[in-house]
């Protein structure tokens, strides 16, 4: 029986009556789940485009790497899209040399949003897997223009003041906009990224995070730190900054030392999970869950959903960071 149709006096009216009464409610349901779902699609959201470190997985000369044959286990370096369907805006935190793939999917998650091919690029520093996509900007490729690309003072100076990237500027095909470190860039009335000062290798440029703040919700993003010890003596406790957000992206570089066979890593500038680990453990459970870790070295167990290395950081209340997952803000 339909749930449509005229009400009827027989013996079978309480049936109709409450078939009517299923329809209306399931009806309203649809209702329901469909605002849901509208409301938690990410009206503004941040996607991960990937979470590689610099060189990608698997990474250049490693060519015994099986993953070379298998694409469902290739990672892109890492990358943010921020997307504000509001407006039909988005923006990409890195430019990787996956730029090509990443721009389409942001484009994509957008739901091919018609707006310029990008309303802005936010670069954290100038090491080879964070900035070198903007490569694909210039009259070789996309010939773009004037897309914003926002750098700190010196990362700025870089890209000004070297081939082939002052190009770009002086062909209009990249606008540079200053940032500042603690210092909001307002992308719309309720939705912000504000660069964040990181201890990190800087041979040419600063080195920040970022913090963005959403009506809702709000993320931090530090891909790349030397050591938390290193920010402590600085006087910015990372477990502070967690504090302030819903969602924490952290330095996942390397999971141990030993990760890579005939090399002592107890110099590498990255915290290995494993000691992120114990020094998150006096958190609460609720502060744990908020931290995924990002930027993985192709040695890394924990790229391995299944592995041994992402048990254990499962177990100790957090987790690892997968391409293409949304989080809404």
């Amino acid at each position: 029986m339909g749930c449509e149709g005229n009400w009827v006096d027989s013996s079978s009216d309480m049936l109709s009556r409450m078939m009517r009464l299923m329809c209306m409610c399931a009806a309203f349901g649809c209702f329901v789940g469909c605002a849901t779902t509208h409301s938690t699609s990410h009206e503004t959201s941040v996607v991960v485009l990937g979470v590689a470190q610099d060189g990608g997985v698997p990474q250049t000369g490693s060519f015994a790497d099986t993953r070379w044959d298998d694409a469902s286990r290739a990672r892109q370096v890492v990358c943010l899209g921020i997307i504000d369907a509001r407006a039909n805006k988005r923006w990409m935190i890195e430019a990787t040399p996956d730029f090509k793939r990443q721009l389409l999917e942001l484009y994509r998650a957008s739901n091919g949003a018609p707006r310029p091919v990008v309303d802005g690029i936010f670069l954290t520093h100038a090491h080879m897997g964070h900035y070198t996509g903007l490569m694909f900007l210039g009259h070789e490729s996309m010939g773009a223009k004037n897309i914003p690309v926002y750098a700190m003072p010196k990362m700025s100076e870089f890209l000004q003041t070297n081939g082939p990237w002052e190009q770009l500027v002086r062909y209009g095909n990249i606008e540079l906009r200053a940032l500042a470190a603690g210092q909001p860039i307002q992308l719309a009335d309720d939705l912000s990224i504000e660069p964040i000062a990181v201890p990190h290798r800087q041979e040419y440029s600063e080195v920040v995070g970022f913090r963005i703040k959403g009506p809702s919700r709000s993320i931090l993003f530090i891909p790349d730190i030397d050591s938390w010890e290193q920010w402590d003596a600085l006087g910015t406790r990372i477990e502070d900054l967690i504090a302030t957000v819903d969602i924490a992206y952290l330095d996942g570089t390397f999971f141990a030392n030993g990760e890579i066979p005939g090399r002592d890593m107890t110099g590498f500038p990255h915290p290995f999970i494993q000691h992120s680990l114990n020094r998150f453990a006096t958190l609460s459970a609720a502060e744990r869950a908020k931290i995924r870790f990002i930027h993985f070295n192709h040695t890394n167990p924990a790229l391995d959903a299944s592995s041994d290395a992402s048990q254990i950081i499962h177990d100790a209340g957090m987790s690892t960071a997968r391409e293409g997952e949304r989080q809404s803000l």
